[in-house]
């Protein structure tokens, strides 16, 4: 993701919804925004795969061969002063819900207590921006008296954290917080970075943390899914740390462009131990993956396979986290950025924008999009007048057909068939071809007449 050239000169503006419909999601994809998530999602996933770790000693083997693996609390991880401050937000986010226990009224849904603390939260945000991110970093943008990057990056980060008008949270809000960082990043908040470093700062250091956060609203609140598939979803909640996680045990690199698709890095925790409660338990200290699972687990009972049918599909990949990392970059693709119900509100500002990415391929609109509301209804064509069914003559009137006194036939086509005193004549038999190429019949297929 390229940082600004030119971060004094930029105009920023306040971010706001432009999808409103099936097409704006099919434009969305060929976006620059769209270009810039991807990037660093790309560039974070990147980040997360074990090292291969070059030493050059003495003796009979001066040359020696090691591979790093990168856990939840590495001590070989370097946080910079910036992502030590993004914690300490996170922080004091999470002691806020001290000052809005939950409700313990009855309730069906999520509690409502969720929505003083999101009050308190819009409350105190300019100050805990002014205290935890980089002032010459907020201050651009209001020397020219226009808005300045405090306020778009307030936007993203307000809207990270669930809806307090619906009381749930979802993937769409995941996407809001990984803008802000993304955001961040373009205006420069990050030290450079060599082999990846600062990315995995941002993911250990940032990115996990918030999870925990979240993790402990879903708790305290009761939050619902947000645009979720149900059962048939990956997770009810959350994506970004199936992704790092499954890099987290992929094969070991020494350069981005070694990156395979498929294989494990060594002593790596089968795929199939998902539905395994203790090695969970033991690997979710270390891993993002894991993490994940083990929180399913916390908060859902039953069979693994039973309530999170995805996730135990998955786990039956023979080729390794690798091949998983790679599927899940696809279906992150598919199911966050490409469903109109998630990406719906997210906000596009100057950093993340809505405009054409030159260098995007013609997008053909899927059929989820394509059977979104449009903006434009098309029109209806006008039915033709009934006819009387006394004068036969044609009139445009709104009494129904059976108001009247005189015996009228069904019109053909709405009537339901039981509703006649006749019987309606069977419906010709399809011919089925012989041969190998008959079609599959379901199991319970009969041919007998229905009563």
């Amino acid at each position: 993701l390229q940082p600004l050239q030119h971060k004094s000169d930029h105009k920023f503006i306040v971010p706001s919804k432009k999808i409103h419909d099936g097409d704006d999601v099919t434009f969305f994809l060929t976006s620059k925004a769209y270009s810039d998530i991807m990037s660093f999602i790309f560039q974070l996933n990147t980040a997360m795969f074990p090292r291969t770790i070059q030493s050059n000693g003495s003796g009979p083997h001066p040359f020696s061969t090691s591979v790093k693996c990168w856990t939840l609390k590495d001590p070989d991880v370097t946080f910079s002063p910036v992502i030590q401050s993004l914690a300490k937000l996170i922080e004091a986010l999470g002691t806020i819900i001290e000052d809005a226990p939950p409700d313990t009224g009855p309730r069906r849904f999520g509690n409502i207590s969720f929505r003083k603390w999101n009050d308190i939260v819009k409350e105190r945000m300019s100050q805990l921006m002014d205290q935890y991110l980089p002032a010459e970093i907020l201050a651009l943008g209001t020397e020219n008296g226009l808005v300045s990057a405090k306020t778009e990056l307030e936007a993203y980060l307000l809207g990270s954290f669930g809806s307090s008008q619906r009381l749930d949270y979802g993937t769409g809000h995941e996407l809001s917080f990984l803008a802000f960082l993304g955001c961040l990043w373009k205006l420069g908040a990050f030290p450079d970075s060599e082999d990846g470093e600062q990315e995995r700062a941002i993911v250990l250091g940032v990115i996990e943390p918030y999870l925990e956060l979240i993790r402990r609203l879903i708790l305290t609140y009761t939050l619902e899914p947000a645009g979720s598939h149900g059962v048939w979803g990956l997770d009810d909640h959350s994506f970004l740390p199936y992704i790092f996680g499954s890099a987290q045990l992929s094969p070991a690199i020494s350069s981005p462009l070694e990156i395979t698709t498929e294989g494990s890095v060594a002593n790596a925790p089968n795929p199939a131990d998902v539905a395994k409660a203790n090695v969970v338990e033991r690997e979710r200290k270390n891993n993002m993956y894991f993490n994940a699972i083990g929180f399913i687990y916390d908060v859902k009972k039953g069979p693994f396979w039973e309530h999170s049918p995805i996730l135990y599909d998955i786990s039956g990949v023979k080729a390794g986290w690798a091949k998983i990392n790679k599927g899940m970059l696809k279906m992150y693709n598919a199911e966050v950025l490409g469903k109109f119900p998630v990406v719906q509100h997210f906000p596009f500002g100057s950093l993340f924008c809505w405009e054409k990415d030159p260098a995007a391929a013609n997008i053909i609109a899927s059929i989820h999009t394509s059977s979104q509301p449009q903006r434009t209804p098309v029109a209806t064509p006008r039915q033709r007048p009934l006819r009387d069914p006394i004068t036969g003559s044609s009139q445009a009137s709104t009494q129904a057909p059976w108001a009247s006194g005189s015996t009228m036939q069904p019109m053909g086509g709405t009537v339901a068939p039981w509703a006649s005193s006749r019987v309606p004549a069977a419906a010709p038999q399809a011919t089925v071809p012989s041969g190998p190429n008959q079609p599959t019949r379901a199991p319970w297929a009969t041919t007998t007449a229905l009563p």
